[in-house]
């Protein structure tokens, strides 16, 4: 095929793919499984007709795009999730995929009549929940599940692959050498891996912090800058023997959460290309697959899929966040939302690239068994997440953020960020109504008001309107306060009202007035105790959004919070469930 032909038709497939993308949004169903199809279907079993067999070509294009997509998943997680999320996730990263490996790996031995490494080696290929895909659903599927759910899920996905490497490394090993499997050494390995790669990936990412705030470019340059030093990270930490990806996820996180300017730019970038890698490897992936020898060992994929889905990740998810406070419902949508994408895929070719016998039985498998995780696990998250109660609604924020002032070595950061006002009737304050700019900004200051794309003059008495655009210049410790200004009347809507409650009371209310107010039995009830005091009693230290109890005959759900502290508690009359 020549160089034109061969663009030609890539081109094509992602165009097809990307609008093809809306119909799938539509029916529910995960974005990437249009790129896996589209992929199947032009290769040599579908209409295209593509022979395409060069495992290596796919093995290179599936760590470079897992690369770009962890660093990418690493700048949109915040730092303040690790505050509830960083053990389980870390216990989820590492037990949890040493056990699904084993229980899958029994379970598929016994199936498939192989000799026992086999069905571990397997095990360990698809033990691991994939970051594309987990990342992917989270934040395109419509639904905002707590920041327990949803951080946990995401540092997991983001940190369980070195194991599953290790894991795939260490058997293909012994297979190729028939050695026997030491403990000592897979446990020196392990701690090899999370060291060098936590060491080098946290270092990597001040480093090129710092780069990004004493280096002056074009605006454009900055998101490339990032990819590029992810990418020597991720390669450099491979060559001396650490996890290049979860250096290179570290690397996003500290970037993604340090103090630079043009993050938001560079943020619509890096999504974009992060968008670009995956399709570009699930197009491939699915290129490699020949769909009709699936076939061959259909039923044993499925039972092994069925296992993994019903079985091995539920127990796994059971057994490591037992010593955490996790509700049932919480582990159960955890155990739901373990995802398999690429990286089984990716881990699949091992096998294949050091000419194991079987390495075609346990790619097929594994092919089959990321269909059905996307098919049925991807396409069901949300109506999960309802039926389980976990849904939060989405917290006020700005629809768009210009950094002017960004100095990480003080208080001075000064931000410039446009708000979309999505109720009627909502009124601006008259303490940040000020027509002219004072010469410095110590309050919230109102910039402009934009309405049918004209600018309008703004008072005291001007009253917004759905659609409105207005844009506030703000120290960012001030965003959440306004944003809940600009929203307030929305708090009328069904799903508002029916989670946090029909009224808000402050986390220091008193405990005694409240009980009162709504005839609870106040024996026991101490005159200093605060509603958020009984919250943190009976749910424990780390609280989220979302967190609720029984108090009486009312309902208290925590709506806000400021790190750990609870400011503001949803009330909600007379309701029988909790």
């Amino acid at each position: 095929m020549g160089t034109n032909a061969f663009i030609f038709l890539a081109g094509i497939l992602l165009l097809i793919s990307i609008l093809a993308s809306s119909f799938t949004v539509r029916v529910g169903l995960p974005l990437l499984l249009v790129f896996l199809g589209m992929g199947m279907l032009a290769g040599e079993d579908g209409v295209g007709g593509l022979d395409f067999d060069n495992p290596n070509l796919a093995f290179f294009v599936g760590n470079f795009a897992l690369a770009v997509i962890l660093l990418d998943g690493g700048m949109q997680t915040k730092t303040s999730t690790f505050r509830v999320a960083l053990w389980p996730s870390l216990s989820l990263a590492t037990l949890g995929v040493v056990f699904t490996t084993a229980a899958v790996g029994i379970f598929a031995a016994w199936l498939l009549d192989v000799k026992l490494i086999y069905g571990l080696l397997l095990g360990a290929i698809v033990g691991s929940t994939d970051a594309a895909a987990v990342f992917s659903l989270l934040r395109n599927s419509g639904v905002k599940l707590n920041e327990r759910v949803g951080g946990t899920l995401e540092i997991e996905s983001g940190a369980n692959d070195p194991m599953a490497i290790l894991l795939v490394v260490m058997l293909t090993g012994l297979l190729q050498s028939s050695d026997h499997l030491s403990i000592f050494a897979f446990l020196g390995q392990m701690a090899q891996q999370f060291s060098v790669g936590g060491l080098f990936g946290f270092l990597g990412g001040k480093f090129l912090l710092m780069i990004l705030r004493r280096v002056p470019l074009i605006e454009g340059l900055y998101a490339l800058l990032i990819i590029s030093f992810g990418l020597a990270i991720f390669s450099g930490v491979n060559m001396i023997g650490g996890s290049g990806f979860l250096a290179v996820y570290l690397v996003g996180l500290t970037v993604g959460n340090g103090r630079i300017k043009h993050l938001e730019s560079i943020s619509q970038v890096m999504d974009g290309l992060a968008w670009l890698a995956q399709a570009s490897m699930f197009l491939l992936l699915g290129l490699l697959v020949t769909p009709s020898s699936l076939l061959t060992h259909g039923w044993q994929a499925v039972g092994i899929a069925a296992f993994l889905i019903f079985v091995a990740r539920p127990v796994a998810v059971m057994i490591c966040l037992l010593p955490f406070d996790f509700r049932w419902r919480e582990r159960v949508c955890i155990s739901w939302v373990g995802l398999r994408g690429a990286v089984p895929i990716v881990l699949a070719l091992y096998p294949i690239i050091a000419g194991l016998s079987n390495s075609e039985l346990l790619f097929e498998i594994t092919f089959t068994v990321v269909l059905i995780s996307l098919l049925l696990q991807g396409s069901t998250v949300p109506h999960v997440a309802r039926w389980l109660k976990l849904e939060v609604p989405p917290a006020p924020a700005p629809t768009t953020r210009f950094s002017l002032i960004n100095d990480a070595n003080s208080n001075h950061s000064l931000e410039l960020y446009e708000f979309l006002i999505q109720a009627e009737g909502v009124r601006i304050p008259a303490s940040i109504v000020r027509n002219v700019p004072s010469e410095t900004v110590s309050t919230p200051q109102l910039v402009s008001l934009v309405r049918d794309q004209q600018p309008i003059v703004v008072n005291a008495n001007t009253v917004l309107k759905s659609g409105d655009r207005i844009w506030m210049l703000l120290h960012p410790e001030d965003v959440n306060d306004v944003a809940q200004i600009f929203s307030h009347q929305a708090s009328s809507s069904f799903l508002l009202q029916d989670f946090f409650g029909e009224f808000a009371i402050r986390g220091d209310a008193s405990l005694l007035d409240l009980a009162k107010v709504y005839g609870v039995p106040i024996d026991g009830i101490e005159d200093t105790d605060t509603a958020a005091a009984l919250l943190q009693r009976q749910l424990g230290k780390h609280l989220v959004v979302g967190d609720r109890i029984r108090f009486g005959n009312i309902r208290l759900t925590i709506r806000q919070m400021n790190g750990s502290q609870i400011e503001i508690i949803g009330l909600k009359l007379q309701d029988k469930q909790v």
